[in-house]
Order: C-alpha cells, then structure tokens, then sequence
C-alpha cells in the first residue's frame, strides 16, 4: 500500500509515519501544496496512493483544499470511485464545519489528534486497506 502523509507537526507526522509503515511505503510532506504535488507526481507515474493523512491546518493549502484539488484530479483524471485514494483527515480542532466540508468533498474519515492507533486500525480495516489478520501479526 502506498501512503501519504500530509502534517506540518513533525512530531505528529512521525507518529503517523511509525505507525502507517508497518502497511506500506509511506511518503512525507508538510503542506498541503506538497501533498498536491505528491499527488500529481504519483498518478504521472501511474503509482497513486491507497490511503493519504491531510491535516486540516497546513501552511501554504490546507488540508480541506488538498483534498479538494486531490478529489479534482481524480476526477479529471475520470479516476473510477473504488479506485480512488481513500483519504483521512487529520486535526487537532473539533470545529464543525472543517470536518463537514472535508466529508462534502470526499473524505472517509477523521482523526481527532491526538491519534488512537486502535481507532485508526479500525478506520484501515473499514475502509479495507487493511486486514484483521495483518493487525494480529
């Protein structure tokens, strides 16, 4: 599986990063223009993300921006609904309305920092990137 990490926290994005590599390759950006741009450079290698973490307060593009112009691309790109990244957002903020545009424009889920990486395993497994059996070894 191959993963993006988009969080201007470096120690939430190593959290993150320690975490997710025991299921893939994980790549690390610290903004949402980054994350934009790893996007792009990955569906021109014709090697997109399975699953991509957007914080939503990122300097430069937010994280409910990133996912937007990410969701935009896809579409452009005619890229099939089951074949998209699937992407969670990622905040320290309980505001309402951040997590609500971000669901209106297709994300799968969110974590409230800190993380629980039980809740988190959980949210992989819903959205079938991972398996039960893989949590278990």
């Amino acid at each position: 599986m191959r993963i993006l990490i988009a969080e201007d926290d470096m120690v939430s994005r190593k959290f993150l990063n320690k975490f997710l590599s025991q299921y893939g390759e994980c790549d690390m950006v610290v903004d949402g223009l980054e994350a934009i741009d790893a996007y792009m450079m990955a569906m021109k290698e014709e090697s997109s993300y399975d699953l991509i973490c957007l914080d939503i307060m990122m300097p430069k593009v937010d994280g409910v921006k990133a996912l937007k112009a990410i969701r935009d691309l896809e579409a452009q790109k005619n890229v099939p609904v089951e074949n998209r990244a699937k992407i969670i957002m990622t905040t320290a903020l309980s505001e309402a309305k951040f997590v609500q545009k971000a669901f209106e424009y297709g994300c799968e889920a969110y974590a409230s920092k800190p993380i629980d990486t039980a809740k988190l395993t959980e949210v992989l497994e819903k959205l079938g990137l991972i398996t039960n059996k893989k949590h278990q070894n």
